[in-house]
Order: structure tokens, then sequence, then C-alpha cells
């Protein structure tokens, strides 16, 4: 039996602004939506060859709106083409994002772990932005038990 090699991209969406003040809280974005925006990224920056590479292994397995995290599988041979392609990535759905990936893992096991470290940081750096000492209780608190849980029973 062949056991099949995936590399997993932690990814966060950071949304550009051109206001004033960032926005905080959750976004409009879902996985259908990342899913659709790294399949057109693939087909325009490389075309049916990049996306016959990606296409079959390509899956958006997480997302969070809250802290816009998302944890993307792809085969282990083309996952710089889709690595690629979530950097080249400028609007989901005519809003602007800037991609950063944020951890590269060959276990499933490995990036949450990293999603969860990072889950903490991104709330973490709310707090700060709300003026909020580290020790208090708020909704947030909530969401990273949620979260955490949600993410470890993620299945490879």
């Amino acid at each position: 039996m062949v056991r099949f090699k995936n590399r997993w991209l932690l990814v966060e969406f950071i949304p550009v602004n051109l206001g004033d003040k960032p926005k905080l809280g959750p976004s409009n974005l879902d996985g259908k939506t990342i899913y659709a925006a790294l399949r057109q990224s693939v087909i325009t920056n490389f075309g049916d060859t990049g996306w016959g590479a990606v296409g079959l292994s390509l899956t958006v397995k997480y997302f969070s709106p809250m802290t816009n995290v998302c944890i993307i599988r792809v085969a282990r041979d083309p996952h710089k083409v889709a690595w690629a392609a979530v950097t080249l990535l400028t609007s989901i759905e005519g809003i602007k994002y800037i991609p950063n990936v944020v951890h590269l893992s060959g276990t499933i096991k490995h990036v949450q772990l990293a999603a969860i470290e990072h889950n903490r940081l991104v709330v973490a750096r709310y707090r700060a932005q709300a003026k909020l000492s580290a020790n208090y209780k708020d909704s947030y608190d909530n969401y990273l038990e949620s979260s955490e849980k949600e993410i470890e029973k993620l299945q490879d």
C-alpha cells in the first residue's frame, strides 16, 4: 500500500486597509472562496499544466474567519506551485489581502501545533491593539478554546 505524501501550508490572510484604522474581528472569507481564488491564481500564473499538477490534491482543510488563518493541504511534489499561487494572490472577491505563509509542514500534527500557537499570537495582537491586559477574560478566550478543539479534530 502506498502512502500519499502531503505538504501542509499554514497561511494568514492579512487584509489591506486603505482607511485609517485596521478592521478587527471576523472577515467575510470562507474555505470555498479561498479555494476558488487559489484555483484561479494557479490557472492564471501557471496555466492548465500547473492546475493539473496541483488540482487533485489541493484542499482547504481549515479556515478561521476571526484570525484569517487557513490550513491548506497539497501533494508533496507540486507544493511549490501552490505556495507560489498563494503568494501571488492579491485579492479575494475584490478585497485586497496580503497572504503570509506562516508555516510549511510535512505532517498535519505539526501544522496543527503551529496554527494553535499562531492563533494565540493573533489574539494577543488584538488585545494589545485594544489595550487590554494579558489576563483579561473576554470572548477571545472562548474562541481560543473552540478553535484549538476544532484544529485538533482535523484528520489527514
